[in-house]
């Protein structure tokens, strides 16, 4: 299984970002981006399921939006309104549905100024 991230960077507080991940297992897993800042714990952000289904935290509520891409195979999170609470390495999840194996992505860091 493969998870290949990208569209991380810097940004100015109030500005956006789009982050992608392609993964060979799309069809049947649960998608999530996670996002750990430095010294803090890995945390959800949103998650998409296969019915496009959506979770978020509360956090990120009515900020960042999580879509599916079935053509291109691609779970991408749009990030607006951003702040600089929202700086860390974020992460691409697959869990497959069935045998909930679990894969991680390499992540993408996204620094948000002031």
């Amino acid at each position: 299984v493969r998870l290949v991230e990208s569209g991380g960077g810097l940004v100015q507080s109030g500005g956006s970002l789009r982050l992608a991940c392609t993964t060979n297992t799309f069809s049947v897993a649960v998608l999530s981006w996670y996002r750990q800042a430095p010294g803090k714990q890995r945390e959800l952000v949103a998650s998409a399921t296969p019915a496009f289904n959506t979770t978020y935290a509360d956090s990120v509520k009515g900020r960042f939006i999580i879509t599916r891409d079935n053509a291109k195979k691609t779970v991408f999170l749009q990030m607006n309104s951003l702040k600089q609470d929202d700086t860390a390495v974020y992460y691409c999840n697959a869990r497959h549905i069935f045998s909930q194996e679990t894969y991680w992505g390499q992540g993408t860091q996204v620094t948000v100024s002031s």
